[in-house]
This record gives structure tokens, C-alpha cells and sequence, in this order.
């Protein structure tokens, strides 16, 4: 099972619209499905010109680890090596920074992942978990903190 379209649209609307509350910087979200297409994506007004790609592999990166981005960046902290044998065995396509959250269903399953750029990772990721929370789904943005 996949996110829908008509959920990745909610994830997509929800995240803009707390990027706005919370007053950051102008934010570019990406939804992937489970098997790494993009589902969704908006680029706000002023979002910098590589943010797109940035978002899509924070998400790719924690779909094809199968952790949220945040545990990539510690295990990277922890590992260097590993980080760069993942980083090349991906072809250069994961992102290792918070932002990159999975989205799971009720079961547990992961059905997709979110990626957004264009504030801190910090930031990102927070308007990632409320996103997918609009949307009805669990956030699962990895990480020590869980």
C-alpha cells in the first residue's frame, strides 16, 4: 500500500500552511510514495532553486534506509564511512538531515515518506510530523528523540 494522492495533497496543504504559522523560511515539500515516485510536491514563492532536490532525498533517503532522516544524520555522526558507502550506493540521491520523515499507516506499514527543504532541518521536520498528522497517518521522523 501507497499514500494516495488525495493524502499527499492534505500533507502537502497542511505543511505550507505551518511554514506559515510558524513564520519560516520560504519551504519546498516533496511526498513520495512507497516505492520513491513523488505523489506531491509545491515550491513556495523565494523557495531556493535546488530545494526540490534536496527535499526529494531527504525522503528517498529515509525510505531506501527505512528510518527517518534524523537517524541518518546521527548514525553519520557515529559512522562516517557508512554514511558515504550509503550515500554513493545511492548514486548521490539521499539527503542525511532532519526533514525527510516516513509516513506510516495505522498498521505500522510504511506507505510513503515526506521530504522538505528550506528552513533548518529542525524546522523542516516539524512541519513534516504536522503534516502527515493532518493527513490522519503516523510520523515516523527517526531519530533518538522518537
Amino acid at each position: 500500500m501507497s499514500v494516495t494522492l488525495a493524502q499527499a495533497t492534505t500533507i502537502v496543504d497542511a505543511v505550507l500552511k505551518k511554514a506559515r504559522e510558524l513564520k519560516q523560511m520560504p519551504q519546498t515539500v516533496v511526498v513520495l510514495d512507497s516505492g520513491g515516485h513523488v505523489v506531491a510536491a509545491k515550491r513556495e514563492d523565494g523557495s531556493g532553486i535546488i530545494r526540490f532536490e534536496v527535499a526529494v532525498g531527504k525522503a528517498y533517503g529515509a525510505l531506501g534506509m527505512g528510518w527517518g532522516s534524523r537517524t541518518m544524520m546521527e548514525r553519520a555522526a557515529q559512522n562516517p564511512n557508512f554514511l558515504a558507502s550509503i550515500v554513493a550506493a545511492s548514486e548521490g540521491r539521499l539527503v542525511p538531515n532532519p526533514g525527510g520523515v516516513l509516513i506510516r499507516d495505522g498498521g505500522g506499514n510504511v506507505i510513503g515518506a515526506v521530504g522538505i527543504s528550506g528552513d533548518t532541518g529542525d524546522n523542516d521536520e516539524i512541519i513534516a510530523v504536522a503534516g502527515i498528522e493532518a493527513a490522519g497517518l503516523k510520523a515516523d521522523p527517526g531519530g533518538a528523540k522518537k
